[in-house]
């Protein structure tokens, strides 16, 4: 018997002819299939089963001891859904027939067709998939825990939306298929790979590598890696990123901004598992985790002709979007507390003290550069500190320049910019009085402020002197309409 130990299902191939089993289990791991395992004795068969997961097993017919038929009714019985596939010669087709009237998912003859072969095995290997992923969000549904916690430590959060986001990922982890990240720029999308990495339990290194703006040469380079002698230059043999996160899992960073002959490339790489050096015709096989991430609308990209619909099924085999941090506002003081922490550490500080204005402040920002924004504001607000309570200037400086830019100079988004109360003039058949303007522009402030008149001097560009005034004049206008009513 040979026994690869992982978690991953096996394919079972089961035949007296030790030559047939040499054959198969190479073709099946030449093509990525792994672990295959054989076995020789049909007696071993059952207590096989009930010690390793399995994907597919591959029976003959005519075996000592348990026959085909005899060990396939007593599988059927134990494991209703374990596809199992008839092994059999020419002669006896009409057997193998009735072997699938029995509960066979199919049947092979001798000698073994390669190609239905490696398609049965993918098939049956996608079937488990699905299978463990629906057992698994059945689990997620039924109970609120997240098992492998550990792999989300360094992710900052007390958000519902991401805890619900962590089960997803704890669902779809020990499965094979890519996994697509989409989210604005900013939102964390390499510590969510990483998650993924940690979760699927793999062993080799998890490797990141940014496609943004790699021509195809540098990127067939990249991860393909090249012999000596491929081009000018290539005076040494060099690995390519593939070959590093073998057993592991490559992180394709920007995935939106590949080029098209570049693409296909990627797709072949996904399809057939393999890949060739540049200088080299010897195809090596990859054992790698696949795990993409953009903040493009690649939907938009394919009807624009800009990206392969092909490629992009192949790589959204799951997809896990993250929310902006403007969606997630429950976590601002979290991530500030955490980068006032991290940024007083790197400059050998105490961590400053917020005022509960600053949260007040930030909440009422729609961040488009999202947490890797906030993080710069908290460093720069640390390094300009000296000493008592956390000064809120650098913070408002950074909102206003921000908000003074044009509308088409902010990173693109997935989401509107922001999702609270919008500013908009209720009667649309005049414009405003300068009145009627100042009026709705103090309301607004004051709302999306939470009535913090500080907050909503900023926002407003005034001094909170100057909005002072303005309440109080409006107030007096009030009262003296309630003594004069006209």
């Amino acid at each position: 018997m040979t026994n690869t130990s992982s978690s991953l299902p096996h394919i079972l191939l089961v035949d007296d002819e030790a030559g047939i089993l040499l054959g198969a289990s190479l073709l099946l791991r030449r093509s990525g299939f792994e672990p295959v395992s054989t076995l020789q004795e049909s007696r071993a068969v059952l207590p096989f089963l009930e010690q390793h997961p399995v994907a597919m097993v591959v029976l003959d017919l005519h075996l000592p001891h348990l026959s085909g038929l005899q060990l396939l009714g007593e599988i059927k019985r134990l494991y209703p859904d374990l596809p199992v596939v008839i092994l059999t010669a020419m002669q006896d087709v009409k057997m193998a027939v009735a072997c699938m009237k029995e509960g066979a998912m199919d049947y092979l003859l001798k000698p073994i067709e390669k190609e239905r072969l490696l398609a049965l095995a993918e098939q049956t290997r996608q079937l488990y998939s699905l299978r463990r992923q629906v057992d698994a969000l059945k689990g997620c549904l039924l109970n609120e825990n997240i098992p492998h916690h550990e792999a989300f430590a360094g992710i900052v959060t007390n958000s519902s939306r991401m805890r619900s986001l962590f089960q997803y990922m704890e669902a779809i982890a020990t499965t094979r298929e890519p996994v697509l990240i989409t989210g604005e720029t900013g939102v964390g999308k390499e510590s969510i790979a990483a998650a993924m990495h940690t979760l699927s339990g793999r062993r080799g290194p998890f490797v990141p590598v940014n496609v943004a703006g790699l021509d195809d040469m540098v990127f067939s380079d990249t991860l393909f890696g090249h012999r000596k002698g491929a081009y000018t230059g290539a005076d040494q043999n060099r690995e390519g990123q593939i070959a590093k996160a073998q057993g592991g899992t490559l992180f394709l960073d920007e995935i939106g901004d590949l080029s098209e002959t570049s693409q296909v490339k990627l797709l072949r790489l996904l399809q057939e598992k393999k890949y060739f050096p540049l200088g080299s015709d010897i195809g090596k096989h990859a054992d790698i985790y696949v795990v993409a991430a953009t903040n493009r609308h690649l939907k938009e990209r394919i009807l624009s002709g800009h990206f392969r619909a092909d490629l992009y099924y192949r790589l959204a085999g799951h997809q896990v979007h993250l929310p902006p941090l403007r969606d997630r506002a429950e976590d601002i003081p979290l991530l500030v507390n955490h980068f006032l922490q991290e940024a007083a550490s790197s400059v050998g500080k105490e961590p400053p003290t917020p005022t509960p204005e600053l949260f007040s402040l930030l909440s009422s920002y729609p961040f488009p550069g999202n947490i890797r924004e906030l993080r710069a504001m908290v460093f720069d607000a640390v390094a300009q500190h000296r000493r008592g309570i956390l000064s809120l200037r650098s913070f408002k400086e950074h909102i206003a320049t921000m908000q003074s830019y044009p509308e088409n100079s902010l990173p693109a988004s997935n989401t509107p910019p922001h999702t609270g109360p919008q500013l908009s003039w209720p009667n649309s058949t005049r414009p405003p009085t300068i009145k009627e303007a100042e009026e709705f522009l103090l309301h607004h402030a004051l709302q999306i402020s939470k009535g913090n008149q500080g907050i909503a001097a900023s926002l407003l560009g005034i001094t909170r002197q100057a909005l002072n005034q303005r309440l109080a004049r409006r107030k007096k206008g009030e009262s003296e309409w309630e003594m004069h009513p006209s």
